[in-house]
């Protein structure tokens, strides 16, 4: 495989990222390793490309981004790709959280996620409760660090090209009927909806997907789909680890995602996964330490 191998896809949280929204020294450098023999880069990711330097160094070199998931393609920095939400979707399923109290943020192609001040009192006292033992860490710091001020609350709607709508709670119950909700929505309107944990579902434009954008990556730079490998742990993944030739699922992936995966890495995100696998890829390594589940 390695002899084909042109491009690796890197989800980020659950993947590269450790649960404290951090990236180790030791995976940044293997990623510059493979990028040394010519294989390119991308990250893909649900987040924007702010929320994605909130975690990644600023001067990371990468050869290209994949954000919102699939909404908007980067190389360079510069857009290769960009579609937006219609209006009124934004303003219907705004209106819809509003009655339901689920926590949402609106994510501009350009500019820094809102909410409406009015949504504001019952969002935050969702948040200032204590985290739920079963809301990841680190969807739970975002939420925190966004009620902190890392968020902006228009009183109207801001004229920004809209990305994606984040949809969030603290209920795992109340997440599946919002997600009925959304489904029942559809039924007037086009959207897509992914969600990367059970308490949380991404709306965004009607056929956009991870694997979208990274179809326009690999077509920038003339790669087969058939030779490139992506690595992801949630089943907003799903669409990308189909679309590529070699998906390889994390230790702590869902099981929707390790059941279409050809390999499953012996380490989770917070012990560094995907540097021992890519390590082991390039280099090999003691046994253990990377990738040891192969499904043909």
């Amino acid at each position: 495989m390695i002899d084909k191998l042109r491009a690796i896809c890197l989800d980020m949280d659950g993947t590269i990222l450790r649960h404290d929204n951090t990236i180790s020294d030791q995976t940044l450098r293997m990623i510059q390793a493979w990028r040394q023999q010519g294989v390119r880069v991308f990250i893909v990711t649900g987040r924007s490309l702010k929320e994605l330097y909130d975690a990644a160094p600023a001067d990371i070199e990468l050869d290209g981004f994949v954000t919102s998931n699939g909404m908007i393609s980067y190389i360079n920095k510069e857009k290769v790709a960009e579609y937006e939400l219609d209006r009124a979707i934004v303003e219907d399923v705004i209106e819809l959280a509003r009655e339901d109290q689920i926590y949402y943020e609106v994510h501009p192609n350009d500019h820094h996620r809102w909410t409406l001040q009015e949504d504001y009192a019952f969002m935050k006292q969702m948040i200032d409760r204590d985290k739920p033992e079963e809301v990841g860490i680190h969807e739970w710091l975002d939420r925190e660090a966004a009620m902190a001020g890392d968020i902006n609350w228009p009183e109207t709607y801001p004229p920004y090209k809209v990305a994606k709508l984040y949809c969030f709670t603290n209920e795992q119950e109340k997440m599946q009927a919002w997600i009925q909700r959304l489904q029942q929505l559809k039924q007037t309107a086009d959207f897509t909806t992914s969600s990367s944990s059970p308490h949380n579902v991404e709306v965004m434009a009607e056929g956009i997907n991870k694997a979208t954008g990274v179809q326009v990556l690999l077509e920038h730079y003339q790669i087969s789909p058939e030779h490139t490998l992506a690595m992801g742990d949630s089943n907003n993944d799903i669409p990308m680890m189909h679309y590529v030739g070699h998906p390889v699922a994390m230790k702590n992936a869902t099981e929707e995602i390790k059941r279409i995966s050809k390999e499953i890495t012996t380490a989770t995100n917070d012990e560094e996964g995907v540097y021992h696998y890519l390590q082991q890829l390039l280099h090999g390594t003691e046994k253990g330490q990377g990738v040891n589940t192969v499904r043909e």
